[in-house]
């Protein structure tokens, strides 16, 4: 038996004229009775009321039932059945993400650091279901959000990263481990992490080749994306006459990329602008897109038949009462 619903529930407002027919019908009695004065009470009291007189109002009472039927299957009454079964294969995703002074440069509008962190949290946006957690690196690394399935908090933060929050540099290698070691006692199917970056490896305590090592071995599957376009690109630099630009080169080491991606059974991007740093994101949702299985399965059956038979009885047993064993004379 599934639950009990209704195709016109406004309908049932209807019900509410029953009561004030019954007031009115109490009105109407009293306004009918016949007004006998007795010399005492004495022979009033001695009278003793029949059967039937015990049930002269049951006709009204039957055709209240009936009239409350016939509301409630004018409002259809269903039932609905419903089965559902859903399986999901859960992600866990930790974005790995570069803040370091070269991030400022603006080949990228309005520059790489505000593009990497808009489209990051797209991409959180992008993925209700899963676990989602944040580091950021530059000199050194830091966990910025854990796993986490609060993504409203997880975007905060990200929107709040900026350049200068630890020492300047790229530490590729301790970004990495911070966000695998984040995954390591994790217990779902699948470990991935997106590491973002602009520069090439240069100070940290762990070797970058040695913290994707670590990630092949827990399972975790990294993909590396570069970002940055080719050749002098417009750099801001803080002069006592204000902010100058200059063009300047900074190189990403994309083979160091390339080999964390394929040692962790990732894969390797390059982003030139924002536009393909959204595509790139949205490839990613794609390859780790969670597995669901959903069956649902709803059937709605019409049940005003019963209702409706019961009417016209209790509107059968009514009329005959009414014009034999109940009548009264006007």
């Amino acid at each position: 038996m599934g639950d009990i619903i209704f195709a016109y529930p406004y309908v049932l407002w209807g019900l509410l004229l029953i009561p004030t027919l019954v007031v009115w019908y109490i009105y109407q009695n009293k306004k009918q009775l016949a007004d006998i004065r007795f010399v005492h009470t004495k022979y009033y009291s001695a009278t003793i009321k029949s059967f039937r007189q015990h049930l002269i109002h049951l006709p009204i009472i039957l055709r209240m039932v009936t009239l409350a039927l016939l509301i409630t299957t004018m409002a259809r009454p269903q039932t609905k059945s419903v089965l559902s079964q859903t399986s999901l294969e859960g992600v866990e995703i930790m974005i790995a993400l570069d803040i370091s002074g070269s991030m400022l440069a603006e080949d990228f509008q309005p520059n790489r650091m505000e593009a990497a962190k808009l489209t990051a949290i797209d991409f959180v946006s992008s993925r209700p279901d899963d676990r989602i957690g944040v580091t950021v690196f530059s000199g050194q690394s830091f966990t910025l959000s854990p796993l986490t399935t609060d993504h409203a908090l997880v975007k905060e933060l990200i929107s709040q990263a900026t350049t200068g929050m630890v020492a300047d540099g790229t530490a590729i290698g301790d970004g990495l481990a911070t966000a695998v070691n984040r995954l390591r006692e994790s217990t779902a199917l699948s470990r991935v992490v997106v590491l973002l970056t602009d520069g090439i490896n240069n100070t940290g305590v762990i070797d970058p080749l040695t913290a994707a090592e670590i990630a092949a071995m827990y399972g975790v599957r990294v993909y590396t994306i570069g970002v940055g376009s080719s050749g002098p690109v417009p750099y801001p630099f803080q002069t006592p006459f204000g902010v100058q630009y200059q063009d300047v080169e900074i190189p990403v080491d994309e083979e160091l990329l390339q080999e964390i991606a394929a040692m962790t059974g990732g894969r390797y991007f390059w982003a030139e602008d924002k536009q393909t740093l959204e595509s790139i994101y949205e490839e990613i949702d794609q390859l780790e897109r969670s597995i669901i299985d959903i069956q649902e399965f709803t059937r709605v059956k019409d049940e005003y038949i019963i209702l409706v038979l019961l009417a016209l009885f209790f509107l059968g047993v009514e009329s005959f009462l009414r014009y034999t064993w109940l009548r009264t004379v006007p």
